[in-house]
This record gives structure tokens, C-alpha cells and sequence, in this order.
């Protein structure tokens, strides 16, 4: 009996401390669970001096990383496109049956300060009528557009928050070649995904930018991590977790058009120069020279007897510009700028639209063998202006026909009513009259209606100034200023 008495009481207590204990949960589910600690950042994992995760990165870079739903409108058809039948125009003007088809595209995005600016690629956002970002937590947010830039590729978006997860943005001119970098972004609407690989080249220029290839402005990271439809505007991070690149391309392969292992990412430092001046004045300014420019190579070195292929050479000088007030001439070669050498025209591009307007510049000029120092203070770029102009490339020659010669084509002086139905300025030059397809002419990409202006750098006006200054090139090849459709280029011809 008294056993059971025991027994009995301890039942008794025991009930009582676990409803006691319980009664924040189980018989009141609404009060707040106890506070969870935060999860320590994993360290990195490295076994016999070598790395075998990226855990700690990724936590760290994941939650900035956001997912770009850009939403389009399409005006609907009048009713009376849409059917003939009156009364099926009655159904269609229904408001239900009236709103306009709305497609939606899918991107990525970059947090990168605290107050919820957010970094991504204009091409993602574009004739947006509404953007939505949604946070790694599926958490989402209308957001504004505080700025957009065509020629970078770049825009500024901004979401009404506080105390947000962002990446800081790296030094991208310190990043080597062979360095590992994790790319992070949506790809095809699967969700948040990382992939792993290295910085494959820099300075990389594709011609593929939203745009014509004027008004685009490439210094790309290549990289072979894999990137897919939808990272465009995603982070492409260091494995100190630093924004270093906002993937923007692709080289795509095979039936699906995927990933091969070749993409392309905007440097961080382009980057954050574009954004600073989107988020301060709402549009970007650059600085422009007023120049076309082209590289050299290895015949044109040896067209112009020069020592390598260093600088790059200027094709035409714009009046009334910069360079001309500055005394740059058709022929100079800019092998430097303010010190810094330079060997590729789109490193000179970059730089001086780099460069605000109104800056004076300090250029290293190679002419005819000597160098000088000329100062120029830079215009301001025109986007609208450089859309229209030529760029100056060499295009791949279409017409044909029977030509002889050393060059494998045929050639007449400019005449002043040539000159007017050509739209050049005055008679000077000779026309191509015939090109020789299976000549080097044809190979150099000479066309017929090409104007030549210069053998050698040597101005000619006939047939006999060409075999001239062709006589004493001996067996070198031939440097020829070409002019073509508004714009001049040096284009170099190995003679038969």
C-alpha cells in the first residue's frame, strides 16, 4: 500500500514538470521558439596542403546572389485584326479576355551594399515593365532601376531594405590568369546554383554585346567555370569571396546551346565605375579621342619596317576633334598612354572611355620612325553618334571579277564625278575596278569600290603611282590605306 502511495505521487510530480516545462509549446503552440545560435562560417577544408571544398565561400557569397524576374507586356491586337466575326469581337473585348500577354524573363543579380543596391546586366532588365528579385530565402521584391548602360552592358537596380547580405567588390585588374573562381547564379530557372573553374584569359572582346559593335565597350574575365542561360548578372567570386565579375556571356555549343566551358564576365572594376555614375547621375559619361584605331600585325610591322607589333595604328582622325586639335595623324602609332604601354586597340578603347571628359591625356606617338609626346584633352562619346559611325573593320570582299597584277586587281584614278557618286570628299585615291577572287587582293579582303588612298604611306591618284610605290616594296608586303563606305583602314596585301 504504501508503495503505491509512493508510486503515485512521483506519477503525480513528474506530470506536473513536464506540463510545466511543455506549456510553451505543445499547450500554448503560439509563443516563440527559443532563439537558435548561428551556424560558425565553416573553415576551409584542406587535406595534405590542398583544397577540397569551397563550403566556406559559398556560405558566405550564396545569400547575396539574387534571382531577376523581368516582365514584359505585349499590346494586344485590336479586335479587328483578331477575327472578322462581329460577334467573336464581343467575346474578345471582354476586360478578362483584354489583358495583354505578359512574358517574363529570367536573370541574376548581385547585392552589393547593405541598402539593397543590387548589380546585374542590362540585357536581363531591358524594356522591363516590371522586375521583380527574390532572395535566396525565396523572400522577393518589387525593384526600382536606377540606371541602365547599353554599351557596358550594365544596370543599377535598387529593392527597399535594409541590413542586406552583399558582396564587396575585388580589385579584377589583380586577377591572374589560372586564378579559381566560383560562378553563382540561376541558370534556367533551376534555381541557385554554383560552379567551379579558373580565370581562362582577361581582356577578352567578343563582338557578341547588346549592341552594334560601336557602341559596346568589352574588357571581359574569360572564365571556363560553367555558366548557362540565366546567370547573366550573377557573381563571379574569388575564393576570398569578392565580387570580381558580373557574368554577362556565353560561347554556346551543340543542339541545346550550352555551356562549353567558355563564358564571359564583366570585371568588377568597369563595374563599379559604371555604378558609382549610374547611382550619382543616372547615366555614364566617357571620354573619346575622336579616332579609328586598328591593330598591327605581323605584315603591317613589316609594311612599316617596324621592329614588332607594339602600339596601335591609327586608321582615321575625325575633324574637329580631340585627336586632331591634338595633332594626331592618319599613320601615327600610339604605343602609350599617360606611361602605361599599350599593344591592343581595345585596351586603348577601354582606357580612354575610361578617362571623364575633359581630361587631359598624355599619348606616346610613333611617326615615321620618332617618337613624340602629344597632349589631348578628350570629347565627350556620343552613343547616339558612334552607333551611326563605321567601325572600320574589314569586311570580307563579295563582288569578283578578272583582274592581273601583283595584287590581283585592277585600279582607275578617281575622277571628280567618281568621287561624287562615292561620297568623297575630293578626287584623289584610285578605285578598285576589279578584284582577282583567287588573289591577294581578295585574301586581304579588298572589294571593288574599295577607294586606295595610300601605297606604302605614299599618297597615289593613278594606275602608275600604285606600280610605283608597289616597285619599291620589293617582296615586303604592301600597307594600303583603304577608304570604304565613310571610313579609312590600313589593310596589308602580301604581293604574288
Amino acid at each position: 500500500m504504501m508503495f503505491n502511495r509512493i508510486y503515485f505521487f512521483a506519477c503525480v510530480v513528474f506530470l506536473a514538470a513536464f506540463i510545466t516545462g511543455c506549456k510553451t509549446s505543445f499547450l500554448n503552440p503560439e509563443a516563440p521558439a527559443a532563439p537558435a545560435e548561428p551556424a560558425a562560417t565553416p573553415a576551409p577544408v584542406v587535406v595534405n596542403g590542398i583544397r577540397t571544398s569551397y563550403a566556406d565561400v559559398v556560405e558566405k557569397t550564396l545569400p547575396a546572389v539574387v534571382r531577376i524576374e523581368a516582365e514584359h507586356k505585349n499590346k494586344p491586337q485590336s479586335s479587328a485584326s483578331q477575327s472578322p466575326f462581329p460577334f467573336d469581337d464581343l467575346f474578345r473585348q471582354a476586360p478578362e479576355m483584354q489583358r495583354p500577354p505578359i512574358e517574363r524573363g529570367l536573370g541574376s543579380g548581385v547585392i552589393v551594399s547593405a541598402d539593397g543596391t543590387i548589380l546585374t546586366n542590362n540585357h536581363v532588365i531591358e524594356g522591363a515593365d516590371r522586375i521583380t528579385v527574390i532572395l535566396s530565402n525565396n523572400k522577393s521584391y518589387e525593384a526600382r532601376l536606377v540606371g541602365s548602360d547599353r554599351p557596358s552592358d550594365l544596370a543599377v537596380l535598387k529593392i527597399e531594405a535594409q541590413n542586406m547580405p552583399y558582396l564587396t567588390l575585388g580589385n579584377s585588374d589583380a586577377v591572374r590568369v589560372g586564378d579559381i573562381v566560383l560562378a553563382i547564379g540561376n541558370p534556367l530557372g533551376i534555381g541557385q546554383t554554383v560552379t567551379a573553374g579558373i580565370i581562362s584569359a582577361k581582356g577578352r572582346r567578343t563582338g557578341l554585346s547588346y549592341g552594334s559593335s560601336n557602341d559596346s565597350f568589352e574588357d571581359f574575365l574569360q572564365t571556363d567555370a560553367p555558366i548557362n542561360r540565366g546567370n547573366s548578372g550573377g557573381a563571379l567570386v574569388n575564393l576570398n569571396g569578392e565580387l570580381i565579375g558580373i557574368n554577362s556571356q556565353i560561347l554556346a555549343g551543340g543542339p541545346s546551346g550550352g555551356n562549353i566551358g567558355i563564358g564571359f564576365a564583366i570585371p568588377s572594376n568597369m563595374a563599379k565605375s559604371v555604378m558609382e555614375q549610374l547611382l550619382k547621375d543616372g547615366r555614364v559619361r566617357r571620354g573619346m579621342l575622336g579616332i579609328n584605331i586598328q591593330n598591327i600585325t605581323d605584315d603591317t610591322a613589316k609594311a612599316l619596317d617596324l621592329q614588332d607589333t607594339s602600339g596601335v595604328l591609327v586608321s582615321n582622325v575625325r575633324p574637329g576633334s580631340a585627336a586632331e586639335k591634338a595633332g594626331l595623324k592618319r599613320g601615327d602609332i600610339i604605343t602609350a598612354i599617360n606611361g602605361e604601354k599599350i599593344e591592343d586597340s581595345n585596351v586603348l578603347r577601354n582606357k580612354v572611355a575610361g578617362t571623364m571628359p575633359g581630361t587631359e591625356i598624355k599619348l606616346t606617338v610613333l611617326r615615321r620612325g620618332q617618337q613624340m609626346e602629344l597632349s589631348a584633352t578628350l570629347d565627350e562619346y556620343n552613343l547616339d553618334t558612334a552607333a551611326n559611325e563605321p567601325s572600320g573593320k574589314d569586311n570580307n570582299p563579295a563582288d569578283k571579277g578578272k583582274a592581273g597584277g601583283r595584287l590581283g586587281l585592277s585600279v582607275q584614278s578617281v575622277t571628280p564625278q567618281l568621287a561624287k557618286q562615292l561620297g568623297l570628299d575630293s578626287a584623289s585615291g584610285v578605285v578598285v575596278t576589279d578584284v582577282d577572287p583567287t588573289g591577294p587582293a581578295a585574301d586581304a579582303g579588298i572589294a571593288r569600290g574599295d577607294v586606295i588612298l595610300e601605297v606604302n604611306t605614299q599618297p597615289v591618284d593613278s594606275p602608275e603611282a600604285v606600280q610605283e610605290a608597289m616597285a619599291k616594296s620589293g617582296d615586303k608586303p604592301v600597307l594600303l590605306l583603304v577608304w570604304r563606305k565613310g571610313s579609312t583602314v590600313f589593310m596589308t596585301v602580301r604581293p604574288n
